[in-house]
């Protein structure tokens, strides 16, 4: 018999209904105990957004991490953090993350989940606008480019290919940010639907398809809004979707928001695109904008209760070959994307960000003051060094591939680069002419590896005279692609030759067939493995160049490609993005997060070399051109001729701002259209004009694809970019504005264009510039049409 206390089953005593009862009353108690967290909402209010269901004023800053390099992704939103912003606002970039069709990415660089994260690890909102298109001065708008292998695609439409593709895009970023929308304890407050369709068409059916697949990406939870420019937002604005309207320093803000309050009087009022600055063409002076006219108008919306996203706070850089175009005329844009922003290309605070900082903390909740404004990245020097080692292109091809007919690059499943067409010529004792249509975007043409010219697309380019040759000369023509356009029509960009190349003789016009097509690709991979050796000449023909530097601590620097020719940089493996000699950007920003204490690699693709040394400087050179870049549209000493010419329309501009339709009565054939502005409402010899749209026969706007400058009188180059083109070029906040610095001009000024093809005209729209009392606002004018060119004298 055992002794002691004898040992009965705990759970014969007490049964087990009992026990879950007890702990039933446990969690219950507990739950009584904890504090009361109420759900996270961002809501359409009158009048005003509610966030937690009391008003709130958005104050965003726009930058986009693709422009930044991930390593300095927390510094950048600290600093708009400091600057007094409450939300970040960013583009998602759909050929970013799918450079090949089917092939998604959103690691490192591209975690766009991790930027979303980090902007509310300090207390930012995010607003994300997922395209599909986003324009943004980035390549074809950010769509990707194998698209366009699909010759008959319709882009940005109800095309079944396109809009397939869009669907699985929007489902996998969806999978990346839904879960961070505000009511699942993320930081997301809106999504965007498409973005300023009105600049490209009237497709509400198309637009509501994009609402319908952002919906079902997962994007349920906070308000879907479009943006679009006041002057068109009521083309594709669905009746569920919040309306906002985009402009720039020095606009006038009642009107801009006069037609939508008139629609919608008790909706929230937001600026979606404040522009800050504007972004910079090769060729074209380094753009800036007015401090003091930001921050008037800043002020203005914040007193009125109007939300706005400023665009750009941080431009950063548009590295690789990322940086797009402008359309119609072929305009590419800099790798630098400094904006003039208030926090510059590096990340460094200028006087236009304090000015906006002095501003936006009168405007803190109560309570609440600025944060500290965080140090700069160290910048450092790097004394010259050579790039010794030279790869000549021409020595360097890959394997060719054949082709009967020219073809684009797009159909030898290239994306980006340069591509090489070869043929052989047969015999000829006398010159000709070859002409190319089309050649995107600028050519070298070598004959037996001699070079006999260039063309350039941003010229209007397209032929060039061919000594004689012998039979059996070898004709290369190597194509350089710059950035697609991102703009309008322009997003149907093929790269390369695009139509045909021809040859044309006294007797006879040739199309040359039988090609060698050889594809560079802007691959890190692919120009490291090229043979480089020493002390090889160039003679000025294409080449690789490889060298290093070496450094004790690494830190931000701008590399000095100042008296090289044109191409391409990497940097440690990472591409720095395009240069050229024409400016206004002579230098290329390299991360200091992206070197490393020794030595570091750098190699340069230049297309026309002559200098073979760089060196790292402490500040960037945006503003230095060469003179070679933006054309005048008047030659010296020429005058339109106009004594013979009849006018077929007088009138006058009202006084104001917005657009002005005028409508002849009459339909008149016209291939070339003059404006003669005869005078100015505050009586200056300034004229200026934003944006000129011709009627056509049924009314309706004719297409300005193909219009071109042939004359004008007076444009100013030197204090802005106000050449002519600006008044076709489909951005109403840019202008053509005569000289007001050298050989200023007297009344009248005179601008023709020439509309590619003959047409039937019935009137015009005028839109004068949107700033609030500046001159140069027309008063009385003349038009004229004609089918055959105007006399120039």
């Amino acid at each position: 018999m055992k002794k002691g206390n004898p040992q009965i089953p705990f759970l014969k005593i007490v049964p087990l209904k009992f026990i879950a009862a007890l702990l039933v009353c446990f969690v219950f108690l507990a739950t009584l105990s904890l504090p009361c967290v109420a759900q996270e909402s961002f809501k359409v209010g009158d009048k005003t957004f509610l966030l937690n269901n009391k008003p709130f004023v958005i104050k965003a800053a726009e930058i986009h991490y693709p422009r930044i390099p991930k390593e300095y992704w927390e510094h950048r939103i600290e600093m708009c953090k400091a600057l007094g912003m409450n939300t970040i606002c960013l583009y998602v970039f759909w050929n970013y993350h799918e450079p090949e069709e089917g092939k998604y990415d959103f690691k490192g660089q591209k975690d766009i989940a991790s930027f979303c994260r980090l902007a509310q690890k300090h207390h930012l909102y995010v607003i994300v606008r997922p395209g599909p298109y986003v324009c943004a001065e980035w390549e074809m708008g950010g769509l990707p480019w194998w698209l366009l292998k699909k010759k008959d695609i319709k882009l940005r439409k109800l095309d079944s290919y396109y809009m397939d593709r869009v669907g699985l895009f929007m489902n996998q970023v969806g999978k990346e940010l839904a879960d961070l929308q505000i009511t699942k304890g993320g930081n997301i407050i809106m999504v965007q639907v498409e973005n300023e369709y009105g600049s490209f068409g009237v497709d509400k059916p198309y637009v509501s398809a994009i609402r319908d697949m952002v919906k079902k990406a997962g994007f349920t939870d906070v308000p879907l809004f479009q943006c679009d420019w006041s002057s068109n937002f009521e083309n594709n604005a669905l009746d569920d979707l919040l309306w906002t309207v985009n402009f720039g320093t020095g606009a006038n803000i009642q009107k801009q928001f006069e037609r939508l309050q008139q629609l919608r009087p008790n909706t929230p009022l937001m600026c979606s695109e404040y522009w800050s600055g504007w972004f910079d063409h090769w060729g074209a002076k380094h753009e800036t904008r007015s401090a003091q006219e930001l921050v008037k108008g800043m002020k203005e919306m914040l007193d009125k209760n109007i939300s706005f996203s400023l665009y750009m706070t941080h431009g950063g850089t548009s590295f690789g070959h990322w940086g797009g175009a402008n359309f119609p005329n072929f305009s590419p844009t800099c790798t630098s994307y400094d904006y003039d922003a208030p926090i510059n290309e590096s990340g460094k605070v200028t006087p236009k960000y304090f000015e906006v900082r002095e501003l936006l903390k009168k405007y803190l909740p109560d309570g609440e003051s600025l944060e500290q404004v965080p140090d700069s990245i160290g910048t450092i020097t790097i004394p010259s060094f050579e790039l010794n080692e030279v790869a000549p292109v021409f020595d360097n091809l890959p394997v060719a591939k054949r082709s009967k007919d020219i073809q684009s690059m797009e159909f030898f499943d290239q994306g980006w680069g340069s591509i090489l067409y070869r043929t052989i010529l047969e015999k000829s004792n006398e010159e000709q002419m070859l002409i190319i249509t089309e050649a995107h975007d600028w050519t070298q043409i070598f004959i037996d590896g001699k070079k006999v010219g260039t063309l350039n697309r941003l010229k209007g380019e397209n032929r060039i005279k061919l000594p004689p040759v012998k039979e059996g000369a070898r004709l290369d023509i190597l194509v350089e692609a710059m950035g697609r356009m991102n703009f309008g029509a322009g997003i149907y960009d093929w790269k390369g030759i695009t139509e045909k190349v021809e040859l044309k003789s006294t007797s006879e016009l040739q199309k040359l067939k039988d090609w060698f097509v050889y594809n560079l690709p802007v691959d890190y991979n692919f120009v490291s493995k090229k043979k480089y050796e020493q002390n090889i000449r160039t003679d000025g023909m294409p080449a690789y160049f490889k060298g290093s530097f070496v450094i004790d601590k690494p830190g931000d620097t701008f590399l000095d490609m100042t008296g090289w020719g044109k191409g391409l940089v990497w940097v440690n493996g990472h591409s720095m993005g395009r240069y050229w000699k024409i400016g206004p950007q002579q230098t290329l920003y390299v991360p200091g997060c992206w070197l490393k204490e020794g030595e570091n690699e750098v190699i340069v693709l230049d297309m026309v070399p002559s200098k073979q040394t760089l060196k790292g400087l402490r500040q960037p050179i945006l503003d230095a051109l060469d003179g070679s870049g933006a054309q005048i549209h008047r030659k010296q000493d020429e005058n339109l001729n106009l004594k013979d010419e009849t006018p077929v329309y007088e009138g006058r501009f009202r006084e104001g701002n917005g657009w002005q339709q005028v409508k002849f009565g009459k339909q008149l054939p016209a291939r070339y259209f003059c404006i003669e502005a005869l005078n100015a409402y505050n009586e200056s010899d300034y004229a200026s004009i934003a944006e000129l749209e011709i009627l056509g026969a049924n009314g309706q706007k004719i297409s300005r694809q193909h219009w071109k400058i042939v004359y004008a009188d007076s444009e100013e180059t030197e204090a802005a970019n106000n050449l002519a083109t600006n008044i076709f070029d489909l951005q109403e906040s840019t202008i053509w504005h005569t000289r007001y610095t050298k050989e200023k001009t007297k009344y009248p000024h005179s601008i023709v264009i020439d509309l590619g093809e003959d047409v039937l005209i019935s009137g015009f729209s005028y839109l004068p510039r949107v700033e609030q009392n500046k001159p140069g606002m027309i008063k009385d004018y003349r038009i004229y049409v004609s089918t055959k060119p105007y006399k120039l004298k």
